[in-house]
């Protein structure tokens, strides 16, 4: 059975000028032209359209689309990889709606989010460049320092340096709570991991370096809101620690 450009679009549910476009550029041929000049489609057709349709969803590019269907692959083979990408999409956006959810509540409920549900959705190095963003701008208008220029995203990495963060900070803000002196052994030992776990991760951190971000960090108003958002005094109580710690070390 063939199909006109109008029929196909209905059945497809696109518009006959994005059927124009393309045959114009070469991605979905017609299967012939009537005497009348009317394109035709026939079940090669509609298949490859299918397939450029779950791309499109992909946001993949047509021009990548043309190269990949172009190969020739084998339709199954198509349609595995296709599926594979979708599940992983479908994944993705689960998790992202889940995390907006979660925003939802708390931000109706008026309490702060646990930081590490905020990333939670977070599986993609560009996924992680937005999450960041917003510090790397300020970075780069007050410091003239750019977060992101010569570094590349692990995201595996990230993803556990942020729970190690967390679990650091959310530490540290309990034994506040709880009324706990700055150079109790209970504290001395948080920052004695925290300080173990970054340099198992490659950033190389002093007692004295870890000492001077913590004064950084009350110094500076963007940062020291970030900490005073999660518990009241935390910037202060983290920085005088900090310093304490370091000169015990000598």
């Amino acid at each position: 059975m063939l199909y006109t450009v109008k029929e196909l679009s209905d059945l497809a549910k696109v518009t006959v000028k994005t059927l124009h476009h393309y045959h114009r550029i070469g991605l979905l041929l017609p299967h012939s032209v009537s005497d009348a000049g009317y394109r035709l489609y026939g079940e090669e057709e509609l298949e490859r359209l299918q397939q450029i349709l779950f791309y499109r969803e992909l946001d993949f590019p047509l021009k990548q689309i043309k190269q990949l269907l172009d190969g020739e692959p084998e339709r199954l083979s198509i349609l595995s990889s296709q599926k594979q990408l979708l599940q992983a999409n479908r994944s993705r956006m689960e998790r992202l709606i889940q995390t907006i959810d979660e925003s939802i509540r708390c931000t109706e409920k008026g309490v702060r989010m646990d930081t590490n549900k905020m990333f939670s959705g977070f599986q993609s190095e560009q996924e992680w460049k937005e999450a960041l963003s917003r510090q790397n701008e300020y970075l780069k208008e007050k410091y003239a320092y750019d977060l992101m220029e010569e570094n590349s995203i692990d995201v595996d990495a990230m993803n556990e340096a942020a729970q190690e963060a967390k679990h650091f900070m959310d530490g540290m803000a309990q034994t506040l709570k709880e009324g706990i002196k700055h150079d109790d052994p209970k504290v001395e030992h948080l920052i004695t991991q925290h300080i173990v776990s970054l340099n198992s991760q490659g950033h190389m951190t002093t007692a004295k370096d870890f000492a001077a971000q913590a004064r950084f960090f009350v110094q500076d108003e963007f940062h020291r809101n970030m900490l005073e958002t999660q518990q009241t005094g935390l910037a202060y109580y983290l920085c005088v620690a900090a310093e304490d710690f370091a000169s015990k070390q000598g």
